[in-house]
This record gives C-alpha cells, sequence and structure tokens, in this order.
C-alpha cells in the first residue's frame, strides 16, 4: 500500500511538473507573439531593402554584412564567409538544451523586374554572357527579413531559452556561379552544423499563390531531387542535297527526345511518385543545307526517391545510347546529381505539426502535394532532422493563376504574412526545446526513402 502511495505520489507530482512546464511555455510563446507583433514594421522595412538591393548567389556581400552587423547588435556570437558569403549567428540561451538550427536564403535571381513598386529592384548585371537584372523573384528576401525578426524576438527571451539557436543565412540556393561551389552543400562541408552540433533544423519558403494565414506542409518526400542532364549526339556531316551521305545528328536527336517521354509514361511507377525528365534545350547546325556533325540537348530531372532517380539515370543512358547507335550515331550522356529529396522527417513533422496549428489554427494548416520544385535545403536534412513547409505570401482574395508565379517578373508577395512567419519559426523553435528537455524529441534521422 504505502508503495502504491508513493508511486500514485509520484505520478501526481511528474503531471504537475509537465503542466508547469506546459504553463511556463504557453507563457513564452504569448510574450515571443506580442513581440513579433510590434516588429512587423522593422521586419517589412528590412524586406524592402533587401528587395531592392538584390545580389545573385555567392555575391550576397551587402546582404550578408546587413545580416551580420545586426545579429552582432543582439549581442550573438556572429561567423561571417560561411560558404562564401554564408552568416551565422549562434543564441546560447539562459538554460542548457538541445541546438536549433534556423536556416533562411539569400540570394536573387537573373530576373528583371516588372512590377511596378516603390521599392523595385534596378540593379543590372551580366550573366551567363548576357545582359539581366538582378531581382528577388523567389521571396528570399522575405525570408532573411523574417528570419532577422526572429531572432529579435528570440534574443528578447534568451534568459528563459532552454538551448541555443544557429541562425543560418545562407548563400546562393539557387545554384553558385558557373565553376563555383556554394549553397546548402558547401556550409554542410564547411561544418555549419557541428560546433555545437546541431539536432534539428527548421526552414520555411514563402509562396506567391497561397493565401497569407495558410501554411502548407507535407511529411517524407516534399520537394523533388534535381538532377541535369547533357546527351551530346556525333553523327557525320554532309550537304543538305545529299542526307544519305550523313549520319544526321539532328533526326537522330528528335528520335531521342521522343524516346526520353517513355520514361515518366511507361518505366516510372506512378502510382508510387511523379517524376519528370524536360528537354530544355536542342542545339545544332549552322545554315539551312548542311546537316551538322553533331547535336547537343540539354535538361532537367525531377524524382522523389533514390530508386526513381538510378532508374530515370539508367533509361536515359539507353534511350540516347542505343537510339544513336541504330542510327550509325554516337551518343555521349552525361547526368549531374545537383539536389536530393527535401525529405520532412515524418516524426519530427508530427511532433511539431501543433505548433504549427497553434499559431496559424487547424484549419489553416494544408497537407501538399509533393512538389517538383527543388531545394537544397535537402542537404541540411541529410545529416539531422528537418522540417521545411511553405507559408502563404498570397493577398487574400485573390486567385493563384492571377497572380506572378517565382522566378518571374512579375513575382510579388503579400507582407501580411510576414508575422505568422516569425511567429512559426520561433514556436518550433522552443516547443522543440521543450520536447528535446523531456527527453521526447527526434534524435536521429528517420532512414529516409528520400535521401
Amino acid at each position: 500500500m504505502k508503495k502504491q502511495i508513493l508511486l500514485a505520489s509520484s505520478l501526481a507530482l511528474g503531471g504537475l511538473l509537465s503542466q508547469v512546464a506546459l504553463g511556463q511555455a504557453n507563457t513564452l510563446n504569448a510574450r515571443m507573439d506580442k513581440t513579433a507583433e510590434s516588429l512587423e514594421k522593422k521586419v517589412i522595412t528590412w524586406r524592402r531593402e533587401i528587395h531592392q538591393h538584390p545580389e545573385l548567389g555567392n555575391r550576397e556581400f551587402k546582404t550578408a554584412a546587413k545580416i551580420a552587423a545586426y545579429l552582432q547588435s543582439l549581442g550573438m556570437e556572429v561567423k561571417t564567409g560561411v560558404g562564401k558569403t554564408g552568416v551565422v549567428g549562434l543564441l546560447k540561451g539562459g538554460k542548457g538544451g538541445p541546438v536549433v538550427a534556423l536556416r533562411a536564403d539569400m540570394d536573387g535571381l537573373p530576373v528583371t523586374e516588372r512590377n511596378d513598386l516603390p521599392f523595385k529592384s534596378d540593379v543590372k548585371t551580366e550573366y551567363n554572357g548576357q545582359q539581366t537584372g538582378v531581382m528577388h523573384a523567389c521571396g528570399h528576401d522575405s525570408h532573411v527579413a523574417m528570419l532577422m525578426g526572429v531572432a529579435e524576438v528570440l534574443s528578447s527571451v534568451k534568459s528563459d531559452l532552454r538551448g541555443t539557436v544557429k541562425f543560418i543565412f545562407q548563400p546562393a540556393e539557387e545554384g553558385a556561379p558557373a565553376g563555383e561551389e556554394g549553397g546548402a552543400e558547401l556550409m554542410v562541408k564547411e561544418r555549419v552544423l557541428d560546433n555545437p552540433k546541431v539536432d534539428a533544423i527548421f526552414g520555411l519558403h514563402i509562396n506567391s499563390q497561397t493565401e497569407v494565414g495558410t501554411i502548407k506542409y507535407r511529411s517524407g518526400a516534399t520537394m523533388a531531387a534535381v538532377d541535369q542532364y547533357s546527351i551530346k549526339i556525333k553523327g557525320r556531316q554532309a550537304h543538305g542535297a545529299a542526307p544519305w551521305s550523313s549520319v544526321d545528328p539532328i533526326v537522330t536527336s528528335a528520335q531521342v527526345v521522343m524516346g526520353l517521354q517513355t520514361i515518366v509514361s511507361r518505366n516510372v511507377i506512378l502510382t508510387d511518385n511523379a517524376a519528370v525528365v524536360t528537354v530544355g534545350a536542342l542545339h545544332s547546325g549552322i545554315r539551312q543545307n548542311i546537316i551538322p556533325e553533331e547535336a547537343n540537348m540539354i535538361g532537367t530531372i525531377r524524382t522523389f526517391s533514390p530508386e526513381a532517380q538510378k532508374m530515370v539515370h539508367r533509361r536515359i543512358n539507353e534511350i540516347a545510347t542505343n537510339i544513336a547507335e541504330s542510327a550509325g550515331a554516337k551518343a555521349d550522356v552525361k547526368i549531374d546529381i545537383m539536389y536530393p529529396v527535401t525529405y520532412n522527417d515524418p516524426k519530427l513533422t508530427e511532433q511539431m505539426l501543433p505548433s504549427l496549428q497553434t499559431v496559424a489554427g487547424k484549419n489553416n494548416i494544408i497537407i501538399t502535394p509533393a512538389q517538383t520544385g527543388a531545394e537544397d535545403f535537402s542537404f541540411f536534412q541529410q545529416k539531422v532532422p528537418g522540417f521545411f513547409f511553405f507559408l502563404g505570401g498570397m493577398a487574400k482574395g485573390k486567385k493563384a493563376e492571377d497572380v506572378g508565379s517565382h522566378h518571374t517578373p512579375d513575382f510579388v508577395i503579400d507582407e501580411g504574412g510576414f508575422v505568422l512567419g516569425i511567429k512559426s519559426l520561433c514556436h518550433l523553435t522552443t516547443d522543440y526545446m521543450e520536447f528535446a528537455n523531456k527527453g521526447i524529441a527526434v534524435k536521429q534521422l528517420t532512414p529516409s526513402t528520400g535521401n
């Protein structure tokens, strides 16, 4: 009987402690929410300044300097030049606990802006030998501004944080310039997830075609692995009036293009997942009456599992090589693996979903289909459990088909969703810390079919 009383007392005490901890977490979140709301105008100002002065990948010098100076003003330990131009800030909480990483990408795109905004980008540059404008046509300016806001919010409750926060401002998410390394892959190589070792990482992407106030997410494979390929078809040149003297690389290339279309329609198990094989360019010849010696094509591949990725690679090689051989030509196939699958750890996603539901409201949290776009946040997720979600950036009442999509000159974001983004990252951070300190946080990456 005495043991039963002691056990009951112990359980009651444990329950009481959990309630106290939960109450403390709720109080902390309420304080953070109030601070986040007070920062809205400041965050919008930051975003507009960055939008007006965009920089391409591995060239984000002014953006990085602005971020570093601000993090230092908050009293953080700051490292610059990580992964070329990346900035990392370390906020050590007043209490021991896990290390949570938060990531924002910084780079713009070689796109000439068409929007009539007072903070429109007029920046010009040369890219791949062509004159072009530079624009934040994917929302990375918003990501930077929101994460700076998160840094201020979490710094304001530093003494109550039960862990450490690592702020990762990443360059070159859209890809490094030719001949250079960059992006998340390079930051991982430079051990950004170590010293101190990161336990979990969170990131978001604003979406111009998702209504403000909503958040979309997916467990498991969320965004595609992306690879790029090139195929050189070498034939035999001849006069256009005597095609029988040639091995025509253009006709052969046309057959290869059509053959590639059968990979998705006949080889991919579409009931399991999707895939894309796109021919983006085909170049050959110089004159109407000359059959050229060679033709060159390039394209992109999108897959959602290692098995599908390997199969698609194999079929591209087989189709191009065998069609070329049947025509008397030769095919040289090269495939470059770019980004892995953006894979949301299922256990971490399930554990953290209530945090987003609390912030945005359960009805505003929507499961999204897998996206064939790619994200190099996936390199972080290969090393530690990660959760990546999409934040609404479309004005209420608008239709997705009527607004500018990502990577276009008409891309535009409604800034009314920024506070929700800040709150979301703050809640994910402190809630994860609570889980970890109770010993129930995700510690190891779930075996992934996506990475």
